[in-house]
């Protein structure tokens, strides 16, 4: 099966900066000690090729370079990543960052554009007013803010998609945000992720879901789903998976690794058997949209 990756990352910490990697913090996945250290495209290509999926195209996604330099650095550094034959046609796509609060976004969308193989922004929104441990940006929930709104939209001059990573209670406020701004494509990073399997926070995961689903202008990606469970199994990220695809439809979903973030608590070839699995019942059509066809349309690959 020929797939499409549409959510890994690469960080060489010999020569660039991530301080979340390099100094530890308290992450909300627990000890993520396994995963600072360099992980370059010849470390993707090897865990990909211990299985029996061809990886022929993949999405590059932010990894958190050093806010406190030019965040479009990140994709100069990328982009002679996927021009070097080394990649193999990999780093087909680079999502970079932007602070759309900043007074200098645009100047950053220009320098990130520069680059051929730039599709997008993710800003991380992730934001819980009872629990600061969950909190990715330091500036509330920014989707409603104005100023951060006016940053927002400077997408679409570009030409650029946006990947939204928030935390469940956050999508029925992200389902305004595209039906307010539907002329900026969002995808949906990791599922929605999903933090809890009680009832309740299925259910407020649901109704959310559901909410961001009735606009035309979002897909989403399903990963990340094992994130958290060093002992998770098909059977366990089933009912998100098969969820995610009756919800948005098959048209909306694809497949992502999360590598090398996810190898804390699986191998490559793990997450893409159960992906397998999970959707061996649907049609051949369907499973080629999600593995691969999909990704082609919505990173413009």
């Amino acid at each position: 099966m020929k797939i499409i990756d549409t959510h890994h990352h690469l960080w060489d910490l010999e020569n660039n900066r991530y301080p979340w990697l390099q100094t530890p913090i308290d992450h909300f996945a627990g000890d993520y000690s396994k995963i600072r250290r360099t992980y370059l495209i010849s470390d993707l290509i090897a865990d990909a090729s211990e299985g029996p999926y061809e990886l022929v195209k993949s999405v590059h996604v932010q990894a958190e370079w050093d806010h406190e330099g030019d965040p479009a650095g990140e994709t100069a550094w990328l982009q002679g990543v996927a021009d070097s034959p080394e990649a193999n046609g990999l780093v087909s796509a680079i999502v970079g960052n932007a602070d759309f609060f900043s007074p200098d976004v645009e100047g950053v969308l220009e320098r990130h554009a520069a680059h051929a193989n730039f599709r997008g922004i993710r800003q991380m929104l992730n934001h819980s007013q009872d629990n600061p441990g969950l909190n990715f940006i330091d500036r509330g929930d920014a989707m409603d803010d104005p100023a951060w709104r006016d940053g927002y939209r400077l997408l679409a001059k570009f030409g650029a998609s946006f990947d939204l990573q928030i935390w469940p209670w956050q999508l029925e406020m992200a389902a305004r945000l595209a039906s307010d701004i539907p002329e900026v494509p969002i995808i949906l990073n990791h599922t929605g992720m999903p933090y809890a399997s009680v009832a309740a926070a299925r259910r407020q995961w649901d109704a959310g879901m559901r909410a961001l689903a009735s606009t035309r202008n979002v897909s989403v990606k399903i990963s990340a789903l094992g994130m958290t469970d060093p002992d998770w199994t098909a059977d366990d990220i089933r009912p998100w998976v098969e969820g995610t695809i009756e919800i948005f439809g098959v048209d909306r979903c694809m497949f992502a690794s999360n590598f090398p973030v996810d190898s804390m608590t699986s191998d490559y070839t793990t997450i893409w058997a159960a992906y397998d699995e999970i959707t061996s019942g649907l049609p051949d059509a369907d499973r080629q949209k999600l593995f691969h066809d999909n990704a082609v349309r919505y990173y413009r690959l």
